[in-house]
């Protein structure tokens, strides 16, 4: 017997259509490239939305059509969030931060017709113009008297089109399992992946994340999403903004702790979110000025694994929890989330503080489970290391006009990571399948002697690396950054950790660099390092 319901599509424009007619004066706060703080409302943002879809019209754009952006969080990104996948289009989100040679593998495997971008980023456009000849035509997001003068054919200027618009638009209404935006892995090797979002399973996670046991979110709230628009839909938030009518504070291209600390006093957000590279600079900044975060009451830390010490400096000096969200690309991004809740809440703070470093719990529709080689389920004991396995309505299915099916098992997709879950369904990311170490028929865990080893006072950053060894196949080594001015060496990096971990996972070398590579998304970058470090041991010995 089939039930009795309505059966209405899951569509990103009714998320709008909500917003606009439930919380039409929620506030919408940018700072824009020009340098100007920019305000307006939520019912002003779906009008400008409408605008945008009747320009793509008028550009002859057909359904389905990709339309890129390359742009920062900010208000006419939003619209162009709406405008476009409401239109019936996809929305391409172009990752400045990749290399040259991958963008132009996006864009040309892509197919995007037209790219709307932030006025940072035209040079970048400029310099790959010769590779990107199916591009139809640019469209600088500014007002005309900021045009800059450019190499790029077919120049508009984003506000000029949009004021001989009109703001009365239909949303049209079709399938909820049409393709809404795409977005580009920022993978370590070989040419990035599309990953392609649909209507239905946008709207799925941005109702799965809106609850207390995930972000809070609610018409009282306001959040700064450090976390960038042009990776992963900054999280989905702003599709939840428009679900609860919580207050959005874009930061722009203002990234550093003193921009950042700007707009968290003038706005006073209670909810960021982003990467523990951008809260280490703000709480240094913090710590240079002497002043608390005194409105923000959770930090949300997703793109790699926080430091026990960012997790206490957040709670001891700001009186803000920081929450451990994981995901990924092709999980819309998020999975798991490590919220506050009734477990923590009868812990002591020092065990609590232990806790938090853990990615957290699976949010509600999705499943994951750890495997060994073989496939085979293993216990759920918070000790024993798997590969993690996930799969959801709002996981991928199979790549964008790609035949590599290598990642999906039975109906599960591969993370590529190794974790641990225990009987409470916290997950631990260990490592990266790649970049765990095996020595003597164990396993060690990078991550986590990165993050105990960036403990150090003295040390900025750690990257741990399995190297070569005659008897023990590989065994790790630490590379370090020194912070500057600060007196240390591989001794008193060796006393540090010793009683911190395992004795036998003691790095057999420290190995001082100036720098260490990093993907596009923020993340140590391990391949180059692995061949180069390969032999270090055996050639050191």
């Amino acid at each position: 017997m089939q039930g009795l319901m309505m059966d209405r599509p899951l569509l990103i424009s009714s998320l709008l259509q909500h917003a606009e007619a439930t919380h039409p004066n929620t506030e919408i706060v940018s700072r824009r490239c020009e340098g100007d703080i920019h305000r307006y409302t939520m019912k002003d943002a779906a009008k400008r939305a409408r605008k945008v879809a009747n320009l793509l019209s008028r550009l002859g754009i057909n359904d389905g059509d990709r339309v890129a952006t390359l742009a920062w969080n900010n208000y006419r990104h939003f619209e162009l969030y709406y405008g476009i996948s409401g239109y019936g289009a996809v929305l391409h989100t172009i990752n400045p931060r990749l290399f040259a040679e991958q963008l132009v593998y996006i864009v040309n495997h892509a197919e995007d017709r037209f790219i709307f971008v932030d006025l940072t980023f035209v040079p970048l456009l400029e310099a790959i113009l010769p590779h990107i000849g199916n591009v139809e035509g640019f469209i600088i997001l500014a007002d005309e008297d900021k045009m800059p003068e450019t190499k790029l054919p077919n120049v508009h200027c984003y506000e000029t089109l949009l004021a001989a618009e009109s703001d009365e638009f239909e949303w049209p209404e079709f399938d909820e399992r049409k393709g809404a935006s795409m977005c580009y892995t920022s993978g370590t090797t070989g040419n990035p992946k599309g990953v392609l979002y649909s209507h239905r399973s946008t709207c799925l996670h941005a109702q799965g994340s809106v609850g207390a046991e995930v972000m809070g979110l609610s018409s009282s709230s306001c959040f700064l999403p450090v976390v960038p628009m042009f990776h992963v839909n900054a999280w989905g938030t702003p599709y939840s903004a428009c679900i609860t009518g919580a207050k959005q504070v874009f930061p722009g291209p203002g990234m550093d702790g003193a921009s950042l600390w700007e707009l968290i006093e003038a706005e006073q957000p209670d909810l960021l979110l982003g990467v523990p590279t951008v809260w280490l600079m703000l709480l240094n900044h913090m710590d240079s000025i002497g002043k608390k975060l005194e409105s923000v009451t959770n930090v949300i830390v997703g793109g790699a694994a926080a430091p026990l010490q960012m997790i206490k400096d957040f709670d001891q000096k700001h009186d803000a929890f920081l929450i451990h969200a994981w995901g990924m690309t092709e999980t819309s991004p998020i999975g798991t989330i490590n919220a506050f809740n009734g477990i923590m809440a009868a812990l002591p703070k020092e065990e609590r503080y232990l806790l938090q470093q853990k990615q957290g719990r699976p949010v509600s529709g999705v499943e994951i489970k750890i495997i060994d080689d073989a496939g085979t389920e293993l216990p759920r004991d918070g000790k024993t290391f798997g590969r993690l396995m996930i799969r959801g309505p709002w996981v991928v299915s199979g790549y964008y006009n790609n035949d590599d099916v290598s990642s999906f098992e039975n109906g599960w997709f591969d993370t590529g990571d190794v974790a641990t879950i225990d009987e409470n369904s916290y997950m631990n990311i260990v490592d990266r399948s790649k970049d765990v170490i095996k020595s003597g028929g164990e396993w060690i865990s990078s991550i986590d002697l990165e993050n105990t080893a960036v403990g150090h006072p003295g040390l900025a950053e750690c990257c741990v690396i399995g190297a070569r060894h005659p008897k023990w196949d590989e065994r790790p080594i630490l590379l370090v950054i020194k912070n500057e001015g600060a007196d240390v060496d591989e001794k008193s990096v060796l006393d540090y950790l010793e009683g911190k971990i395992v004795k036998w996972w003691t790095p057999d070398a420290v190995i001082f660099v100036d720098s260490l590579p990093h993907t596009a998304t923020g993340k140590l970058l391990k391949i180059n390092l692995r061949k180069e470090y390969e032999n270090y041991l055996i050639d050191n010995a």
